[in-house]
């Protein structure tokens, strides 16, 4: 045996004996997270039950943002930090035009069909944001070094923080919702607003899937994703097909963001900084670039926050954004590519 193989066969040998560790460490991981769940249903289960439908309303508004991060992540490989910020230019717009500009402050039959006016409108507004974006800033760097478009991201994002800070203001604002009331399972009161948060996150999701598997858009995207210069030699529009996703991605934003209001009655100019890079942490874990993914990152990281913060053995909301973090780091330790991504190699 020469020296190579035995080399050859130490290294497979030990990376063997590390792959079983950090299997063993994940599958320890998971089973301290089922008997916390566990402990916290048998301790008080109302209690839990109520923080559950909390995270799950919070996690689908992740969700709805961190399919704009993935989209735009999965096509250019570009993690679009301005985003967060876009939502919540989306969040301001809804509250002017439904409360303001449409002047409906109350439940009814009309608000509803208001609210839903409002929910296109603020679905075109950041669309039309994202794809100016794009054009302007993003495009002229598509063939820079990656640190171009990323510091290009930052910088946009602090436009749109001013545009925030001039528009809504340097405090929050708050703002009536036309969905109030809930009812009751037992001791769990279950708001409307979640209700709507999932009526609406669940369909935009089947209906983005739809769009990326079986229309020939999608294919021009996906095509695009795998190489641009082959896609270009194939006819497809590479431009257009890069514009229509950051078109996606801002409807994805602008419904987030009249969720968001009619769910926590609150904007802040800021506001888009936190939950913009707690949902690009939802994107990450779930495997950034996988529509599913995002959905079951943004779903888990609210489940996590909302048990932490209302469950009785939780670390109560002080430690909520370390507890998100330590779980995302330890996943990313033992798998890289998310939960939902595949290992992959880059070409040289």
């Amino acid at each position: 045996m020469t020296a190579t193989a035995v080399e050859a066969a130490a290294t497979r040998t030990s990376g063997g004996v590390r792959g079983a560790i950090e299997r063993f460490l994940a599958y320890g991981i998971l089973l301290a997270l089922a008997v916390w769940l566990v402990a916290n249903f048998v301790k008080a289960p109302g209690q839990s039950s109520s923080a559950l439908v909390e995270g799950i309303n919070n996690g689908a508004l992740y969700a709805l943002i961190a399919l704009g991060y993935t989209l735009v992540y999965g096509i250019i490989e570009l993690i679009n930090f301005a985003h967060g910020d876009l939502f919540m230019l989306g969040s301001v717009f809804s509250a002017f035009f439904l409360v303001n500009w449409l002047g409906f402050n109350e439940p009814g039959t009309e608000a509803v069909l208001a609210l839903v006016l409002t929910l296109v409108s603020a679905m075109i507004f950041c669309s039309a944001i994202n794809v100016a974006a794009e054009r302007v800033a993003y495009r002229r760097l598509r063939r820079a070094p990656k640190l171009a478009s990323l510091i290009t991201a930052v910088g946009l994002s602090f436009v749109f923080q001013w545009v925030g800070l001039q528009w809504n203001g340097s405090t929050p604002r708050q703002w009536p919702s036309v969905v109030r009331g809930g009812f009751k399972i037992g001791s769990v009161t279950i708001e409307y607003t979640a209700i709507l948060v999932i009526a609406v996150t669940v369909p935009l999701l089947l209906l983005l899937t739809y769009i990326v598997q079986r229309t020939r858009q999608g294919k021009a995207m996906r095509a695009t994703a795998q190489d641009q210069d082959a896609a270009r030699l194939m006819g497809i529009n590479v431009d257009r097909t890069i514009a229509f996703t950051f078109a996606l991605g801002g409807a994805m934003a602008g419904a987030a963001g009249t969720l968001y209001v009619q769910s926590i009655g609150t904007t802040r100019f800021d506001s888009g900084f936190q939950l913009g890079l707690i949902a690009f942490t939802a994107a990450v874990m779930g495997g950034i670039g996988k529509l599913n993914g995002a959905v079951l990152g943004g779903l888990l990281i609210g489940i996590i926050q909302g048990l932490n913060d209302g469950a009785p053995y939780g670390l109560t909301q002080r430690w909520s954004q370390t507890v998100v973090f330590t779980i995302l780091i330890l996943i990313l330790v033992f798998k890289p590519e998310g939960i939902l991504g595949r290992p992959t190699t880059e070409k040289v």
